[in-house]
């Protein structure tokens, strides 16, 4: 059969994108309702959609923010970080999980990963500790949970903060905990490719009730109407550090509310189709299918499937056109953070992580989202096989 990339005819009449946000009219009267309401932000919907993720999660405080990359901001922010400080952290993940420590005038510490889940390996996080170091920003890659049990140990023992970055995993577990009840301070993304949306959105939970004061803080121009030093009437307000306005609207809150209630239906759906993509990926020599660590359950934002190139007369380009050809939205995720130019000029160099510099060169992620249809499954299981019996050696 011939490859679209060559002349014939794709398995798909229509580009599939990677992810996709799932909104019906249930978001659409949500949203109508709060616009007719005497709140559209600083709202009663915020400390619902707040209260409400905190306690899907079981974590005692929820803060949302405008988007994820603000709320990581915020919890760096709250954990004190400050020029001279290192936080540990992993090069397989978007820029923002090491942005976050730069915003703060700390040094990320990017450390290499274990070779089977994709996320930080913890024995290299042990040796990478100094006097300097302050927190530790592990990443639920994939929504695969990152092995926090000996992350957790080895931040009790040297007194560090652990700030999650769970962009990709609400509605994982880890050992019978949800993520977001494990760390101190836990990140969600509400992006539209991840698994609720509330347009642009992101939020820390926490059980902690200093560093809550200190996120809403933060989010709101370091400015409070609590604990006053004074009292000059009502209208009295005061500015006690300097935040910045990453406030949500109650707008996207009532959305987020609505897809509150869809999450456990859509995290089931996810891995429906990660079963059938395993079913048909798992004995093909061409490629290697995503590894779960035991006793955990991913929530499967994306789907990453590992190729095996001593097997194939293609590389990783040559495959992922020739799938986009066949309307198959591959995408890769994600460059390794350090080896970006900005990162480059701050002295990080290619041979840092080399376990995560090998597997960026082999990755291809599929689509995967709730709103796909069986139809849409067995066309990109189609197009994965038509493309390596191409390139198959």
């Amino acid at each position: 059969m011939t490859l679209a990339i060559h002349g014939g005819e794709p398995v798909r009449n229509s580009l599939l994108p990677y992810g996709r946000q799932w909104l019906d009219e249930d978001e659409i009267a949500a949203v109508v309702d709060t616009l007719k309401s005497p709140y559209i932000t600083q709202g009663p919907k915020i400390t619902e959609f707040e209260s409400r993720v905190a306690e899907y999660v079981g974590a005692k405080h929820g803060i949302a923010f405008a988007n994820g990359t603000a709320a990581l901001h915020g919890a760096c922010y709250a954990a004190g970080l400050g020029e001279g400080d290192e936080v540990i952290t992993t090069p397989v993940t978007f820029a923002a999980s090491a942005n976050c420590a730069l915003y703060m005038g700390a040094s990320p510490v990017f450390v290499d990963i274990d070779n089977d889940t994709y996320n930080i390996d913890p024995q290299f996080v042990e040796k990478a500790i100094t006097p300097k170091t302050k927190a530790i920003i592990p990443v639920d890659f994939t929504g695969q949970p990152v092995d926090a049990a000996p992350i957790l140990e080895i931040a009790e023992t040297h007194n560090l903060i652990v700030i999650e970055d769970a962009a990709h995993a609400i509605g994982a577990s880890y050992k019978g905990r949800n993520v977001g009840s494990l760390s101190d301070m836990t990140m969600f993304s509400f992006h539209p490719v991840k698994h609720i949306t509330t347009g642009e959105g992101g939020m820390i939970v926490t059980d902690s009730d200093e560093f809550a004061e200190k996120l809403r803080l933060f989010r709101a121009h370091g400015i409070t109407k609590e604990h006053l030093s004074r009292d000059e009437g009502p209208w009295f307000y005061e500015m006690n550090d300097l935040g910045y306005n990453y406030r949500i609207t109650d707008i996207q809150a009532a959305l987020g509310l609505s897809q509150l209630a869809k999450l456990d239906q859509f995290v089931e759906r996810r891995r429906q189709w990660v079963y059938f993509y395993n079913k048909a990926f798992s004995e093909m020599p061409e490629v290697t299918i995503p590894h779960q660590l035991p006793d955990t359950e991913s929530s499967w934002h994306l789907y990453v499937l590992r190729l095996n190139l001593e097997y194939l007369s293609g590389g990783r380009r040559e495959i992922f056109e020739a799938l986009r050809a066949e309307n198959i939205g591959v995408q890769v995720h994600y460059i390794p953070v350090h080896l970006h130019p900005y990162y480059h000029r701050l002295g990080y160099r290619k041979g840092l992580c080399p376990v995560a510099e090998d597997w960026y060169e082999e990755v291809i992620s599929l689509p995967l989202f709730p709103k796909m249809t069986e139809a849409d499954v067995d066309s990109v299981i189609a197009g994965v096989r038509k493309v390596l019996k191409h390139y198959r050696k």
